[in-house]
C-alpha cells in the first residue's frame, strides 16, 4: 500500500472515530416530544381525574383532554448528538436548549418538586376559577409552599402553613407580605403568625440583603383555597401548571346539568388563575400533535400562544382562541349547539388574529 494511500485510510479511520465518539456525547439541548393526553371527565389506573364529594355531580360525556409534552435531557438524563440530530429532523419534536426549561444547577429533585408544586397549584386555582364561575364562595388564604434553602425562613416556616399576621398586622394578599418584609432594614426581625395544624405559631425571622435596597425572608408563597367541599384531582406522574384550564372546565362540567363537549373529545391548554383568567404554556406544537392523536377535533389555545400554533396546527385540528373560563364556556357552547352561525362567530386562531 502506498505512503498517500495509508495516509487516506488513517484520515478515514480517524474522521470515522471521531464522528462516532462525538455522536454520543452529551449535549446541552432537550428534546421536547408530545406526551400522553389524559380525559379530565374520565379516570387514571381506575380512579377518576376529578373526584367531587359533598356537592351534587350531573353525568358527562366526551372528553376534555388535558395534553402534556414529554422530554428527554435536562438534570440526571442528558442527551447525545445523536439523539439532538434525530429531534431536529422529526417534525414533531423540538430540540431547545437546556437553560429554556431548567434553570441551570437545578437538581433532579428539585425539577421534580417545582413541577409537583405547580400542579398542585394549578388545581387550586382551576377549582377556584370552577367554584367562582359558578357564584360558589371561596375563602382565600397565603400558605407557605416552600422556602429558600439557607434562608432564615428555612426550618422555621413549614409547608402549609398559612400565614395569619406580619409584624402584628393582618394580611391576606401576597403582596402585602412582601410590602411588610421590605418595610425593614437588613437583620431587623419580623414577625410571622401562622396557623400550623390548627394552632397559632409565632415565628421571628431575620431579614437579610437580596440586592437592589431589597430583604428577603427566603418563604415561597402562593394563595390557598377554602371549599366549601371537597375537590380532588388525580392525574399520575404529570407536573407543571398547564392545565389548569382543561382541570376548571371539567369541575365545571362535573358541576352542572348537561355535557359540556356535547359528546365531542376537546382538547386544550393553558395556566388558570382564580379569576379564570387563561395564560401561555410552552410546548404548544407538541400538544397540538397529541391533541390530534387522542382524537381531538377542537383544541382551546391561549390567545398569547396562537400566533406560534397557527404555524403547525395539525390537520383536522381547529383552534379555538381562549383567554378566559368564561370565554372557553362560551366557545364550547356555541360548538355543540348545532347553530352553524354561532359556531362560525366564535374566537379562532388565525394569523389575523394571532396578530391582534
Amino acid at each position: 500500500m502506498s505512503r498517500r494511500a495509508l495516509t487516506l485510510l488513517l484520515a478515514g479511520l480517524l474522521t470515522l472515530l471521531l464522528g462516532t465518539v462525538g455522536a454520543w456525547l452529551p449535549v446541552p439541548y432537550v428534546v421536547l416530544s408530545p406526551g400522553p393526553t389524559e380525559n379530565t371527565l374520565g379516570e387514571v389506573q381506575g380512579r377518576p381525574v376529578i373526584r367531587i364529594e359533598g356537592h351534587e355531580t350531573y353525568p358527562t360525556s366526551g372528553g376534555l383532554n388535558l395534553v402534556t409534552v414529554a422530554y428527554q435531557g435536562g438534570p440526571g438524563g442528558g442527551i447525545n448528538l445523536l439523539t439532538a440530530l434525530r429531534g431536529w429532523v422529526d417534525p414533531t419534536t423540538a430540540v431547545v436548549p437546556q437553560e429554556t426549561i431548567f434553570p441551570a444547577n437545578d437538581s433532579v429533585q428539585e425539577v421534580e418538586e417545582r413541577n409537583s408544586r405547580e400542579m398542585t397549584n394549578s388545581q387550586q386555582l382551576a377549582t377556584a376559577a370552577a367554584l367562582r364561575e359558578l357564584n360558589i364562595p371561596v375563602r382565600t388564604v397565603i400558605a407557605v409552599q416552600g422556602t429558600q434553602k439557607g434562608s432564615p425562613a428555612h426550618g422555621r416556616l413549614q409547608v402549609g402553613d398559612e400565614i395569619v399576621s406580619v409584624d402584628g398586622r393582618t394580611v391576606s394578599t401576597t403582596d402585602e407580605i412582601a410590602a411588610a418584609v421590605q418595610r425593614h432594614q437588613p437583620g431587623e426581625r419580623v414577625r410571622f403568625v401562622v396557623e400550623r395544624k390548627g394552632k397559632r405559631v409565632t415565628v421571628d425571622l431575620e431579614t437579610v440583603a437580596a440586592g437592589n435596597g431589597r430583604v428577603q425572608v427566603g418563604v415561597l408563597m402562593a394563595p390557598q383555597f377554602k371549599f366549601p367541599f371537597t375537590v380532588d384531582i388525580t392525574v399520575g406522574d404529570v407536573g407543571g401548571p398547564s392545565a389548569g384550564l382543561m382541570f376548571a372546565l371539567g369541575i365545571y362540567d362535573k358541576l352542572t346539568p348537561g355535557s359540556l363537549t356535547g359528546g365531542l373529545t376537546i382538547a386544550g391548554t393553558g395556566t388558570i388563575d382564580e379569576h379564570g383568567r387563561v395564560g401561555p404554556i410552552g410546548g404548544i406544537q407538541q400538544k397540538m400533535v397529541g391533541a390530534r392523536r387522542s382524537g381531538a377535533t377542537i383544541f382551546l389555545t391561549p390567545a398569547e400562544n396562537c400566533a406560534e400554533a397557527v404555524k403547525a396546527v395539525p390537520n383536522g385540528l381547529r383552534l379555538v382562541k381562549v383567554e378566559t373560563l368564561r370565554g372557553a364556556l362560551d366557545a364550547l357552547e356555541a360548538l355543540t349547539s348545532g347553530d352553524r352561525r354561532a359556531a362560525d362567530r366564535v374566537p379562532a386562531c388565525s394569523s389575523a388574529s394571532a396578530a391582534d
